[in-house]
């Protein structure tokens, strides 16, 4: 009750500041609410070339993403505890033509914006293993107040982008959607895996020489609740040492919410990479990815490298988040219970690389490194680029 109750008085105040910010005249201005920050990145670049109008970028504290500003676009940041910065968010909000969010933004219950403004979610996720939004099992459990925020949160999404059908019908589910509100024009940020990557590589094997003549095995885990100051890894690092170390590098990404004081016991096997590298750019140096429940597969699956799920929870999670279909349907590898079977997979190599392309040709259906030109043409009924036109963008 007391959450609600807070709650309820900041979205009053963000209320009155905003329908007071909209009698200002509107202007030709397209604002970026930004969390994650790489959907948005590709999308910015990708209108620079098309619009004269004002680019804004509101970027929330989570946001690791480093945005250039220049004179179209003006970075600002969108936080409570930086009052000016925060008011001159909302008056943005407030003036704007189009709206890109690219996560929830409980803001948006109180954001009723003026007629012809288009409210765009650009998601973080290319696919989903567990349920999100209305289909999420732990909507039984909040309170009847926060249900109805949610729901006015999902109304103000006038478009989804997603990169297959498969996403559409998931996103209709989730947030109570219909066809008209699908952009099928693919993932912005998947166009990375489509350009040159060469100095990148150089640069991150250059970064760590650990990695010299080893394959690398990223492991990517799920974010569990409990983990914000205990990441508990639950590999067994002795046995992967034992077995591997020799023929390979273990990256460690750990989810960004986590606060990690990891002490790494193997360093000349080890590399913590949690708050130091972009998941992107790891992707392309990785021959073996071990993660779970993650979202990290479906875009990993453009590379056609292959896979293995460590699911030691699996359960208790399934229990706890709830899946969209069989957990072992949906996973385009091997999954494993302990590490002593995880190393067994490495050892035999048991992988599957048409059930891999399979999995990326259903999740990746739109995704074809054109999705951030698609976006912007289908939204802003701009002149048509040649398809060889790419966009370059700088991480």
């Amino acid at each position: 009750m007391a959450k609600d109750l807070i709650i309820s008085v900041y979205l009053l105040m963000f209320r009155t500041i905003f329908n007071i910010s909209k009698l200002i005249p509107q202007r030709k201005k397209t604002v970026f609410v930004s969390s994650f920050g790489d959907n948005i990145l590709y999308t910015v670049e990708a209108l620079k070339k098309q619009y004269n109008g004002e680019i804004i970028i509101l970027k929330d504290e989570k946001c690791k993403y480093f945005f250039l500003e220049d004179t179209q676009v003006t970075v600002v940041p969108f936080q409570l505890k930086k009052p000016k910065h925060f008011l001159h968010s909302i008056y943005h909000l407030a003036t704007c033509e189009k709206v890109f969010v690219d996560n929830y933004f409980g803001f948006l219950a109180a954001t009723d914006f003026k007629e012809n403004v288009e409210c765009i979610q650009l998601w973080h996720a290319s696919g989903a293993v567990k349920r999100f939004g209305l289909a999420d099992p732990s909507i039984e459990h909040r309170t009847q107040k926060a249900n109805e925020r949610f729901r006015k949160v999902y109304q103000r999404f006038d478009k989804v982008v997603v990169g297959s059908d498969k996403m559409a019908e998931i996103f209709k589910k989730s947030f109570n959607l219909t066809e008209d509100n699908i952009l099928k024009t693919g993932i912005p940020r998947t166009d990375f895996f489509y350009e040159d990557h060469v100095e990148i590589e150089e640069k991150l094997n250059k970064k760590y020489p650990e990695l010299k003549n080893k394959k690398v095995i990223l492991y990517a885990p799920t974010f569990r609740d409990h983990q914000l100051t205990n990441p508990d890894i639950q590999l067994d690092l002795n046995q992967m040492y034992e077995a591997l170390h020799e023929d390979y590098v273990l990256l460690l990404k750990l989810h960004p919410a986590v606060n990690t004081n990891f002490a790494n016991p193997y360093p000349d096997f080890i590399i913590d990479v949690s708050s130091k590298e972009k998941i992107n750019q790891l992707l392309l140096i990785t021959d073996l990815l071990i993660t779970d429940y993650s979202s990290i597969p479906y875009e990993f699956s453009l590379l056609n490298k292959p896979m293995i799920f460590y699911s030691f929870d699996l359960e208790e999670y399934a229990r706890a988040r709830g899946f969209w279909e069989d957990y072992h349907t949906m996973t385009p590898g091997p999954v494993a219970y302990t590490t002593q079977e995880i190393i067994e997979i490495i050892g035999n190599e048991f992988y599957n690389y048409e059930e891999i392309q399979q999995f990326s040709n259903m999740w990746n259906e739109y995704s074809d490194g054109q999705s951030s030109q698609k976006l912007i043409q289908t939204l802003y009924e701009s002149h048509h680029i040649p398809k060889d036109h790419s966009i370059k963008v700088t991480q």
